[in-house]
Order: structure tokens, then sequence, then C-alpha cells
């Protein structure tokens, strides 16, 4: 524990040399998504591989970068990429950003991520709000001694993605008149993509969407008394058997940043109205 505070404090330390905005609100992008047009006002950009403890991005199409900036005069931090359990990462590194944003007393956190269809209800290019998770993944960023900093050894997740955020994010939607459909996110540890037997055991175990991140930065955020909210684009259908095609990385990011922009307006408009 005592690592883990001094070296948050280093982070902090040289993050806080760079900018001096304090954000109440921090946004994880994820594949095929790093658009900066939520900004109106930018800081500073800065690599992972030059903020120290910061994990480094190795998958295409994760630039790898903090955006601190602003919208309207509201602070936020843009984490451009993050880190993965099949890239090697353990639970604890994968969600360090999250402990960073914690120890700088940042509230709220938005996730987001590119996942695979499974309600046979989701079309590739949709946009879906995350209402619940499973966690798949065989870690957990809480397994070890507790960091009773941060919070309580058994956290309650009954309403890991408040739902205060999701009542307020889903007026903007009707605002803007987007249907914006809410769904079950799967965590599984990848990197290979699922089989079809996969597939229909995730649909039968009640989830409707299929995805290798997210879980463990909201059982952190959690933990640590954020609010957080998190956001689907669907990249390929994979539920019933029959609208499986084959899928690559390319084909994800190529989806995915198709809807980027309508994205974007709905967290701009939410930034606007409610941060």
């Amino acid at each position: 524990m005592e690592k883990l505070l001094k070296n948050l404090t280093e982070t902090r330390d040289f993050i806080f040399s760079k900018s001096q905005i304090l954000p109440k609100l921090a946004i994880v992008f994820g594949s095929g998504l790093s658009s900066e047009e939520l900004l109106d006002a930018i800081e500073a950009k800065i690599e992972y591989k030059h903020i120290p403890h910061f994990p480094v991005s190795t998958v295409d199409n994760h630039k790898g970068e903090l955006v601190i900036g602003k919208r309207n005069g509201k602070g936020i931090y843009i984490f451009s990429g993050r880190f993965h359990y099949y890239e090697g990462y353990s639970a604890q590194e994968i969600t360090y950003p999250v402990r960073l944003l914690q120890f700088i007393n940042t509230p709220d956190l938005i996730l987001t991520n590119a996942s695979g269809g499974i309600n046979p209800e989701f079309n590739a290019g949709d946009i879906i709000l995350i209402k619940d998770h499973i966690n798949m993944i065989p870690d957990h960023p809480l397994r070890g001694k507790n960091p009773e900093t941060f919070g309580t050894r058994f956290p309650d997740m009954s309403n890991a993605y408040c739902l205060e955020l999701r009542k307020q994010i889903k007026s903007v939607a009707n605002y803007l008149n987007y249907s914006l459909k809410e769904g079950v996110y799967l965590a599984l540890q990848g990197p290979s993509l699922e089989t079809p037997a996969e597939y229909s055991m995730i649909y039968r175990m009640g989830a409707d969407l299929i995805g290798m991140s997210t879980v463990f930065e909201t059982i952190a955020a959690v933990h640590g008394g954020m609010k957080v909210a998190g956001f689907s684009v669907v990249s390929n259908e994979c539920y019933p058997p029959e609208r499986i095609k084959k899928t690559t990385h390319e084909d994800v990011v190529k989806v995915v940043s198709r809807s980027e922009h309508k994205l974007m307006e709905l967290l701009g408009k939410w930034v606007d109205n409610y941060l």
C-alpha cells in the first residue's frame, strides 16, 4: 500500500506539472474511439509512456495518451486508449489510472468500449448504455490486501453503473431523439474472439454484449466511491449463429469509428447539462 501511494503521488505531481485543471470527469475511450471533438480547449497531451508508473497500451488504435482539456469551462480528463488483461497486465496495473483519479478526487468516470452484440436486437454500430456487467476474466482488481485508503473490503456492486447517471444520459438521448438501448456487458480475457458455441453460452448467461475490458475499471471505481457510466458500441453481431461473420480488429475499428460522432454528441450534451 505504501508503494502504491508513493507511485500515485509521483504520477499526480507529474500530471499537475503539466496542467492546472482539476476535472470532475474522466472518460476512457476504447477501440476506435479517440475523438477530441468533445473538448473546446486542450491544455495538455501526455503520452502514457512519459507518465510515471503508467502502463503502456500495446493495441493498435489505442493512442495511449492522456488529454487534459475543457468543454464550456468544465475540466475533463480523456484517456485515449486503455490496458487489457490479454496484454499481460494484472488487474491492479489495468486499474492504476482509476486509482489515480480517486487519489486526485475525480468523482465521475465514463467508460467506453467496442463489443460484440449478443442480444439479437442489437445491430453493428448501435450505441448501448451499460446497465450491469458479468466478470469472466480470471483476475480481480481487489484481489490481495485491501487498500483501505480507497474503500471497504467488500464493496457493494448493486448499482455499479450509476442509476442517476444513466437516467441523465437517457434524458439527453431522448432530447437528441436517439434510440438508446441498455444492456449487460460480459467480459472475457481475450484476445481471441469467441467461438459460436461460446457466443451461445454467453447469450444463455444473460449477457447482451461481449468484450475484453471495462469491468476491472468499474470495480475499482466503485470500490473508491466514484460514479460510473459505461457505453458499448456494437462492432459485430454475434448471436444467433447465422449472424456471425468473420471479424478482424480492423473491421471492429471501422464500424466503431462510424458511431463516434453520435457518441461524442451524446456525451457533450450530457456534460453541458449535468456536469
